[in-house]
């Protein structure tokens, strides 16, 4: 077996979404001191939808892989569906990462979650249950 899917080595090879959107709505960035991987997202939300998501990660395949998979599951979303992406919705639509490559996944639930924040942070008045 090998030790990658296609959509990982696919997604490492042909991200999408790579880029920084000026102006950003919500921008958020994390990283993993144990394997070096930073990871930054931007966000750009119109209506309440996530109209636009770039990332810029620095790190391994899974990484970049795991990113660019998480802009193509919340892209076009509603904002209440992005704040519901897992790490395991993330891993499972790149048809599976090595154990030890998990945290990758992590990182990219994180960052859309850091942007999420950042969005409602600066929109006070759009977040849900105010």
């Amino acid at each position: 077996m090998a030790l990658y899917s296609e959509k990982v080595m696919d997604h490492f090879r042909n991200p999408r979404n790579v880029g920084v959107i000026e102006n950003a709505d919500g921008i958020g960035e994390v990283g993993n001191a144990k394997c070096g991987d930073i990871m930054k997202m931007y966000l750009k939300i119109e209506d309440d939808i996530v109209q636009d998501v770039k990332f810029e990660t620095f790190g391994c395949g899974s990484a970049i892989a795991s990113s660019s998979m998480a802009t193509e599951l919340i892209k076009g979303r509603p904002v209440s569906e992005a704040m519901q992406l897992t790490n395991k919705a993330v891993a499972e639509a790149l048809d599976g990462l090595p154990a030890y490559k998990l945290h990758c996944s992590v990182l990219a639930e994180e960052a859309i979650q850091s942007a999420l924040n950042n969005y409602y942070e600066k929109h006070p008045d759009k977040k849900p249950g105010d």
